[in-house]
């Protein structure tokens, strides 16, 4: 639905409509005027999602030109200033999209639980905990989590929403447990964002040797991240869960976590540069 001229949106229906995605609605990206050649356009507003805009700034040309930025916004999740040039003059636009903090389901309160906990929060995900153990699953253990849970693990995600946005992390405390969750997590129709379970190579083996002879397709369980975390020679636990965190930006960001350094390989280039500048003396 498009908004008439007369249906602009006032700052406290945009706010309330940011509010709502941030605590995991609708995506939306707000797209303000902060400079415009018509005085009383400045401070207008559009609110736009991938089915819907609410609002409008001046111009159907206008509003056309913002909602396609607003979504591009929003599939790049970046924010950022727009300029473009109309037949009134200039017009420059703010843009910015809103939506949820990525969501990790941690399972195991051990630890390594613990320690991802923390540096998983630093990093603006929304933390869930479940474990069956009450004395290590508590809140005082876990302050920066959203939700802690004591469940059964023969039922562990009966009050936790697994979505195709979820990040998941099995960090459980046996290959018992390690099986039970990842059988009931690859049999769910969303597969999650990420699914990860920490373990040795024998561990993740015999793991993966069960779940193919209980007849889990291979292809999906070729998604799971087991051994997880990145190489980084990771022993304490607070090394573990930097390794899996540093993964886990990895996958969001669609990068392979390989060095920079290795990547640029500055030193080379400039050499080769130097050779041609000298070559051309």
């Amino acid at each position: 639905m498009r908004g008439s001229h007369a249906d602009f949106v006032s700052a406290a229906e945009a706010a309330r409509d940011a509010l709502a995605a941030l605590e995991g609605g609708t995506p939306v990206a707000l797209v303000t005027v902060v400079r415009a050649p018509v005085n009383d356009a400045v401070g207008r507003r559009l609110v736009v999602s991938a089915e819907e805009v609410r609002g409008a700034l001046g111009s159907a040309e206008l509003d056309e030109r913002a909602v396609e930025y607003a979504r591009e916004a929003l599939a790049a999740r970046l924010c950022g200033i727009r300029e473009l040039e109309l037949s009134g003059g200039t017009w420059v636009l703010y843009v910015e999209p809103q939506y949820a903090a990525p969501e990790l389901l941690i399972v195991g309160a051990g630890h390594v639980g613990q320690a991802l906990s923390r540096c998983a929060a630093l990093l603006g995900f929304r933390v869930t905990i479940i474990d069956d153990r009450p004395e290590l699953a508590s809140r005082e253990r876990f302050p920066e989590a959203t939700r802690v849970l004591v469940v059964s693990y023969e039922d562990p995600f009966r009050d936790v929403v697994v979505g195709p946005d979820t990040c998941v992390v099995l960090v459980t405390r046996g290959h018992k447990y390690d099986y039970d969750c990842i059988l009931q997590l690859l049999r769910m129709e969303a597969y999650p964002a990420y699914l990860g379970m920490i373990g040795s190579r024998r561990r993740v083996w015999a793991t993966f040797e069960a779940l193919v002879r209980d007849g889990v397709d291979p292809e999906r369980l070729a998604q799971v991240h087991a051994p997880i975390g990145l190489d980084i020679g990771a022993e304490t636990p607070e090394e573990i869960a930097l390794a899996i965190a540093a993964e886990l930006v990895a996958v969001r960001r669609g990068k392979s976590g390989g060095r920079l350094s290795e990547k640029e390989r500055v030193l080379d280039r400039l050499a080769a540069a130097r050779g041609t500048e000298q070559g051309g003396e």
